[in-house]
């Protein structure tokens, strides 16, 4: 099987007013060499047709699910989803007519179709050679911004780069970034901090300086950058209501400066009106009628400017970055009236609050989650980008997940909220931007916290993945084992069967699927489960056609035990986990009426009134619980686990003293 394919491509200016860039372009010649069950052996040959190359890199997708295993005389800095092969210091030079020839061992399943297209250097292969691509319209530019990347909590954040958490960003982060797979990235900026006084609101400098610094290194590894004005939305922008000429003056300041440092850039950088905006006392029309005359003077400053910025891709959010009919409305109607193609739109979506935050029995990915996504990306398309508007998801991800802190939503619940967001963003052609705050990506060592999750976010740009029911099955210690049986989500997949490790497990034997049921056999689990310790015993994967595996936990536990505690504040309960997780935390008064902080629901919200420390031994009751409680009053808790069995404890306030008996 051998595919010609004609690849243009270009190669990156740096740093400085980002360089003019070289008309470049290529064949690609791929040549599947070997196959066997599972596996494959494949060539790629590369002949530059432009000019001379100095550095380079491969990108490709498959449709099937294939994957790379090994590769020589390049480096494969992403091995699935969309692969990237990258040159090795003896062959990063290409010459006008020259070639280079690399090869690797892939596996498959199901299928082993060629990949559609080729990409040298981030640039779509079309059978030219010529200047960089252009594009004709907002809605061809924000569709090659998928997917994006944001660099949060970094030069948004107050007080300075790193005094969020997050080290200075460096070349190598967006380096990584790019091999990653992603084709974008959204800056967020707060000014607030470096900006002088009125009436001319000069912006330090230093601090455009690193930013261009920042967007120079973007640009010069082929990300586009959408560059915005971050938490001032809601450090002074929110004051438009009480303060509104000094309010206009300032935004109109900064952005006549920002657009005049940045007018000589390429097409790449776009430009952001402002993040979140939110304006004080005035919601819903009012509200929408600030953020109009917001975008409006932003539109106006930034096309003023001239040079590049006559015709840049300019982004306008909706009041609060909110998808409700109303809001997509409104910033519909400013949008038609600017009667531009350069303009597009942006909402932010964190799932449904209840689900995302773990509050009032959300508690998994269920229908009425679901729906909320659908519906808040169907009104997104319907509103905007059937009408030639294109929307960017500028944020997405789930509240509070971190790489320290202990689930707060259940791993497997929140790998399906990620994949469904990522099929309904493409189904729905919206362009997505992760919000990563250092809790993705490792930003010291340049290394994904967690590669199964990372996998999975670059499989789903192209394909759906299958899940199960849930992805644990528990077994009670002492307990008799016995079949155990979950559903199968397919998503349109094939199932292909369940493994362990490298083993494929029989069916029939150790599992059997009727229908959408995958039963898995009690002989099985007992084998798997081993000396039934507490806590994982074994990971079996389900494998479809397409898509990253569903990896099925098989976890020995008993009910957890928790102790007698005291504090002031806040309490920290000593609990034997026995190897089960909290699902949710029910507090409730004597007389059945709910405590804690959330008092319309008497399931209270991780992270605010419950935070299991599984390591360490303990089960915190935090302040914010504590002080919404009443004096002398007991509450009983009632913590549910995900095993099915609860455990009562009551929490009683006096005076400065906590305390927590079990029961």
């Amino acid at each position: 099987m051998i595919a010609a394919i004609a690849v243009t491509t270009m190669t990156s200016g740096l740093v400085g007013a980002v360089g003019a860039q070289a008309a470049q372009g290529c064949e690609v010649e791929y040549e599947v060499t070997g196959q066997w069950p599972g596996g494959f052996k494949a060539d790629v040959e590369v002949t530059n047709l432009g000019d001379p190359v100095d550095g380079w890199n491969v990108e490709w997708s498959w449709s099937d699910g294939q994957s790379v295993s090994n590769m020589w005389n390049a480096k494969v800095t992403n091995a699935s989803g969309t692969v990237r092969a990258e040159n090795q210091s003896y062959n990063a030079k290409i010459d006008t007519g020259g070639s280079v020839l690399f090869g690797f061992i892939g596996s498959w399943s199901g299928a082993n179709a060629d990949p559609g297209e080729f990409r040298l250097n981030g640039r779509l292969c079309d059978g030219s050679i010529g200047e960089p691509v252009e594009w004709d319209n907002a809605t061809e530019q924000v569709a090659a911004m998928e997917p994006g990347w944001n660099i949060g909590n970094t030069l948004d954040a107050l007080g300075g780069e790193t005094n969020w958490g997050n080290p200075l960003i460096t070349e190598e982060l967006l380096q990584t970034v790019r091999a990653s797979g992603y084709k974008s990235i959204r800056l967020p900026v707060t000014w607030d901090e470096f900006t002088g006084p009125a009436p001319d609101y000069t912006i330090d400098p230093a601090r455009m300086d690193r930013v261009a610094q920042v967007v120079d290194w973007a640009l010069a590894n082929d990300l586009q950058v959408m560059l915005n004005l971050h938490h001032d939305s809601w450090m002074w922008l929110d004051e438009l209501p009480n303060d509104h000429d000094n309010v206009m003056a300032k935004f109109e300041a900064m952005w006549t400066q920002i657009a005049n440092r940045f007018k000589d850039y390429p097409a790449e950088l776009s430009f952001e009106s402002n993040n979140e905006p939110q304006f004080v006392g005035a919601e819903g029309a009012a509200g929408d009628a600030y953020n109009e005359e917001l975008n409006l003077a932003f539109y106006d400053v930034v096309r003023g400017t001239g040079g590049g910025n006559a015709d840049r891709l300019l982004i306008l959010p909706t009041l609060n970055t909110n998808a409700a009919q109303e809001r997509l409305d409104s910033l519909k109607a400013t949008i038609d009236g600017l009667d531009d193609d350069m303009v597009g739109a942006t909402i932010h979506y964190y799932g449904f609050w209840p689900f995302t935050v773990n509050i009032a029995g959300f508690t998994t990915y269920d229908q009425q989650v679901a729906d909320d996504l659908v519906g808040y990306f169907q009104r997104a398309n319907d509103t905007l980008v059937d009408n030639g508007i294109p929307v960017i998801v500028g944020e997405w991800a789930v509240f509070n997940y971190s790489h320290w802190s202990p689930e707060r939503i259940e791993y497997g619940e929140m790998l399906k909220f990620f994949e469904a967001l990522q099929f309904e963003a493409r189904d729905k052609q919206l362009t997505t931007m992760l919000w990563d705050a250092g809790q993705f990506l490792n930003r010291e060592t340049l290394e994904w916290r967690d590669a199964y999750i990372a996998e999975r976010f670059a499989s789903s740009w192209s394909t759906r993945s299958g899940t199960t029911s849930f992805d644990r099955i528990y077994l009670e210690k002492a307990g008799t084992v016995t079949d155990e049986s979950l559903t199968l989500n397919r998503n349109g997949l094939d199932f292909k069967g369940l493994w362990h490790g490298d083993k494929k497990l029989v069916q029939g034997t150790d599992y059997t699927v009727s229908g959408d049921t995958l039963t898995i056999k009690a002989a099985t689990l007992t084998r798997l489960a081993g000396d039934r310790a507490y806590g994982v015993n074994a990971t079996i994967e389900a494998r479809f056609s397409k898509g990253v595996p569903w990896r099925i936990n098989v976890i020995t536990y008993d009910t957890p035990v928790l102790s007698d505690a005291t504090g002031t504040t806040s309490l920290a309960i000593p609990t034997r986990f026995n190897g089960d997780y909290i699902a949710t935390m029910e507090a409730r008064y004597a007389d059945g009426t709910n405590a804690g902080p959330a008092s319309w629901t008497p399931y209270q919200e991780s992270g605010v009134s419950w935070l299991p420390d599984y390591e360490g031994g303990t089960i915190a009751v935090p302040d914010q619980f504590v002080s919404a409680i009443r004096d002398g009053e007991p509450v009983t808790i009632t913590y549910h686990f995900w095993d099915g069995s609860t455990v009562n404890y009551t929490v009683t306030k006096s005076g400065t003293t906590v305390t927590g008996t079990a029961s």
